[in-house]
């Protein structure tokens, strides 16, 4: 409640200028109604006595009522003294129109109980008595003054008192009505004031959260969204108000799903962000209990979780790689150097020289998989470059086709963007490009895999496409296919070391070429290709932050 000082606590200046208003009609109404009747009737209607008094009486109180119209209408001035100064006013204009129809007798002196009932209503409750018992006095004065003049009677005194007594009595009801009205004026500003304050804290808790979460209606419309959520989905487009469908067709279809499923606590599929660069899992929640009701989408990077999961890993990794060197590549070394000297035994049949290759076989890939896990443990610092992507690009395609012996035929790259200019290590982005069309290649359909044969498809087995991310302009390279694509329920795993669903593959491949794009502030996604097939995106870091980034280029 707002705290009250010494004259009382006031009403607020925008209730005092409405009642002023609502005072200024009756002023007007007054003298008209007034003038009227002693146009109709006569002097002898309404008991007036002196008529010049009364006709500028009344002329003059329809013109105070006329600039209070213009004053209020204006805001002219604190509207507390435009109280005080018309209610005033009031009394003594109202007081010369009784004076001259004959004081109290006349039973004009009601008037005055809304001029008083009004002041008591504006000020404080003690100045409102004061104003009354003072308009009493005004009113016993002048009806004294008249008896003594001979103009009245003694009886006129009692209507005087009578009067008195009955503006004391308005004055005293306004007030206490005042108080309620001042008290639940301050209530209910207090309580704006809350609302507003928890509105800003809310506001604030929900921009300031490091999770990124928005409020979607039944409607499908944005009513909530932090920045993080905002950068998310896309940037300038994802604000409230906004159409989700607009904003993230996919979260929209996630949401959608999530709404239709008999168990409503179960999460969505994973989408790709609106800069292209991060993997986003959504969580829903229901506001409320009535249906439809408004949901809650909380947006988790899935790459956080996973770096983390992954730097736990590569330490066991380095624990384990200090002994893989002594324990296992030795005895693996002697026994495949024992069965190729097998091999050459002409004492051997074709069941035993088959035994050797397997024993020769696996040894390579058990060395293969040493080599790796070694190579990771022991990498060497960034070295970063600035590389033009279609100059390196052009270079590693040819070189890429000759050392797998494929034609370019069936090598297709889409280039959506020129002048695309990337921040990397070349050996790394060798090593991962290289990777991913190797696997491309190996997984594509057997027709496409070397020389098409009679009828076969002639599309191509490898496809790289690049260009830029649409809004935040990032640089990126695809590497697709045409094969059987990757089973959705390993498709959370595929980056995982030593993960593979495949037959003769060490699963370090993708988690390798992960790592080295982390070390260069690239991200690699996967998503399954629209048609069938995969799609593997190397999204390049922020030109817009080389210039204050600490490496060197």
């Amino acid at each position: 409640m707002i705290p009250a000082t010494d004259a009382g606590p006031r009403i607020s200046p925008a209730l005092t200028w409405r009642v002023l208003g609502v005072l200024n009609l009756y002023r007007v109404l007054v003298p008209l109604v007034l003038i009227g009747v002693y146009r109709l009737g006569g002097a002898r209607t309404i008991g007036v006595e002196s008529p010049s008094a009364f006709f500028t009486a009344a002329a003059v109180y329809l013109m105070f009522g006329c600039i209070s119209v213009l004053v209020v209408k204006r805001r002219m001035g604190s509207a507390h003294l435009q109280a005080a100064l018309q209610i005033g006013l009031d009394v003594l204009l109202l007081m010369l129109i009784l004076h001259a129809c004959g004081g109290v007798a006349s039973g004009f002196g009601l008037l005055l109980l809304v001029p008083v009932g009004a002041g008591s209503l504006l000020i404080a409750p003690r100045f409102a008595l004061f104003f009354a018992a003072v308009t009493a006095l005004i009113v016993l004065t002048h009806t004294i003054w008249l008896q003594l003049t001979g103009r009245t009677d003694i009886a006129s005194y009692a209507t005087a008192g009578l009067l008195g007594a009955v503006l004391l009595i308005v004055a005293i009801t306004a007030s206490t009505l005042a108080s309620r009205m001042r008290e639940s004026e301050a209530l209910v500003r207090q309580k704006d004031i809350d609302l507003a304050n928890l509105a800003e804290l809310s506001q604030y808790i929900v921009q300031h959260l490091r999770e990124s979460l928005l409020v979607v209606d039944t409607d499908d419309q944005i009513r909530l969204i932090n920045e993080s959520a905002a950068q998310i989905l896309g940037g300038e487009k994802a604000k409230p108000g906004a159409l989700l469908g607009e904003v993230s067709p996919l979260l929209l279809y996630s949401l959608a799903t999530w709404r239709q499923e008999e168990q409503p606590n179960a999460n969505a599929a994973p989408f790709v962000a609106g800069d292209g660069a991060r993997m986003i899992q959504p969580h829903f929640a229901r506001l409320g209990q009535r249906t439809p009701a408004p949901t809650l989408v909380f947006l988790e990077d899935t790459s956080v979780m996973a770096e983390r999961v992954q730097q736990s890993k590569l330490a066991a990794l380095g624990r384990l790689s200090a002994s893989i060197a002594h324990e296992i590549r030795n005895p693996v070394g002697a026994m495949s150097h024992a069965g190729q000297l097998l091999a050459e035994s002409p004492l051997i049949g074709i069941e035993e020289r088959r035994l050797t290759d397997i024993i020769r076989t696996n040894a390579e890939r058990v060395s293969s998989i040493i080599n790796n896990v070694l190579q990771l443990s022991r990498r060497e610092a960034t070295r970063f470059e600035r590389l033009s992507l279609e100059d390196w690009l052009d270079d590693f395609i040819t070189e890429f086709a000759e050392t797998m012996q494929v034609p370019l035929s069936r090598l297709a790259v889409r280039i959506t963007a020129q002048d695309l200019e990337v921040r990397i290590d070349p050996g790394h982005l060798h090593q991962v490009v290289w990777n991913l069309c190797d696997n491309a290649l190996k997984y594509a359909p057997a027709a496409s895999a070397g020389a098409p044969a009679a009828g076969a498809s002639t599309a191509a087995a490898v496809e790289i496409a690049v260009g830029r991310l649409m809004p935040s302009g990032r640089p990126y390279l695809e590497v697709s296919d045409r094969g059987p694509g990757i089973d959705p329920k390993y498709a959370e795993r595929i980056f995982e070391p030593f993960f593979t669903a495949g037959k003769g593959g060490t699963g370090l491949g993708l988690f390798i070429s992960r790592e080295l794009c982390q070390l260069n502030r690239a991200v690699l996604l996967y998503a399954p290709r629209i048609g069938g097939g995969s799609t593997f995106r190397i999204v390049f870091s922020d030109p817009k932050r080389w210039e204050t980034s600490g490496e060197r280029v």
